[in-house]
């Protein structure tokens, strides 16, 4: 085998709350293809490509000599826009390449290495396993989404930088909305471990990150109003944003979704929609 194709489905990480640990797959997808070659290095040469190669051929377990490879990637993850666009990248180079060299590292190893390059777990977990994932620095838990769930995402015609984002955050926030978040963030994942999705109503509110970056994102909070008065759970900013995701278990998501990109239309802000189902098989190996 000289080529591989790795499918890496989008993931919405935070889902308010759960800053920097929870993570869910999305049927919306990226295709990165790995072909070996006789020439060393990568190509074309880039420094995320670049540092997940090292980690993978550094690794004590891959047991194989570094070798060439060309990458490509296409699909329907947009970039900057809090979907885990790095995330398709690194972990579709890092999957091609372990499959290039006979799958010497499991999934488990995977998850580790792609963490240890992104910085943190929440959107690797949910494009490594697939569905809803809690992840934290030690550990990872997975959990099947029912198809009946539906993620309305509005994505913005404006980019959002993971690291502008980071530093739009405050070095402390009150202990009294620290505990409000600790608890919103619990019956998020109780509601997703127990399939009680519409126990989720009123658990996305965030005082973390979402109040200090809406600055970014114009309209984001009438957003995830206008989704909420057409039949949303709730919604939150997907990632750093642009993004702009509400979940839903109604039988008209398009209402949902023409009312979101109405209110960033007020705003003066173009925007596209996708109605998505859960993606519960995470990234896959297509030979």
């Amino acid at each position: 085998m000289s080529s591989v194709t790795i499918y890496v489905p989008a993931t919405s990480a935070n889902l308010g709350p759960g800053y920097d640990c929870l993570g869910l797959a999305l049927n919306l997808h990226n295709r990165v293809t790995i072909t070996r070659t006789t020439s060393p290095g990568e190509s074309p040469a880039h420094p995320m490509v670049a540092q997940i190669a090292s980690l993978f051929f550094n690794h004590h377990q891959t047991n194989t000599s570094p070798f060439g490879f060309t990458w490509h990637i296409e699909g329907e993850v947009p970039r900057s826009r809090g979907l885990g666009s790095s995330v398709t990248v690194r972990l579709g180079v890092l999957m091609g390449l372990n499959a290039l060299a006979g799958n010497p590292l499991n999934r488990e190893i995977l998850f580790n290495i792609c963490t240890i390059a992104e910085g943190h777990p929440d959107n690797v977990a949910p494009a490594v396993f697939g569905g809803f994932a809690l992840a934290s620095s030690t550990q990872h838990f997975r959990f099947e989404v029912d198809p009946r769930l539906k993620a309305v995402i509005a994505i913005p015609a404006l980019e959002v930088e993971t690291s502008q984002a980071r530093a739009a955050l405050p070095t402390s926030i009150p202990h009294a909305e620290a505990a409000k978040n600790t608890a919103n963030a619990a019956v998020i994942v109780a509601a997703f471990a127990t399939g009680q999705y519409e126990k989720l109503v009123g658990a996305f509110h965030d005082y973390l990150h979402q109040p200090y970056r809406q600055h970014l994102i114009p309209g984001l909070f009438d957003t995830i109003n206008a989704g909420i008065d057409a039949g949303a759970l709730g919604g939150y900013l997907s990632g750093s944003g642009s993004t702009i995701a509400c979940l839903t278990l109604s039988e008209d998501p398009q209402s949902i979704a023409q009312a979101m990109q109405a209110a960033l239309a007020a705003k003066q802000i173009s925007s596209h929609t996708h109605i998505l189902t859960p993606d519960n098989q995470g990234a896959q190996v297509q030979l």
